[in-house]
């Protein structure tokens, strides 16, 4: 389940940072600070949601 987890970081990390990023410049911020923290914030959200994800596709309890 690691492996899975990894590759559903990839995407579901990407995912998130774009929204975050996204979510940043729609707001009016255009600080390279702020997007990078957007960025950043996304990357760490999406370990709890990556695992998340691959305990339900693969059904672990």
């Amino acid at each position: 389940m690691a492996r899975l987890t990894i590759i559903l970081h990839l995407f579901i990390g990407a995912t998130l940072s774009g929204v975050g990023i996204v979510a940043v410049l729609v707001a009016g911020y255009g600080s390279g600070a702020l997007i990078a923290g957007a960025a950043l914030a996304g990357f760490v959200l999406a370990f709890p949601v990556s695992y998340a994800v691959a305990r339900a596709m693969t059904h672990d309890d």
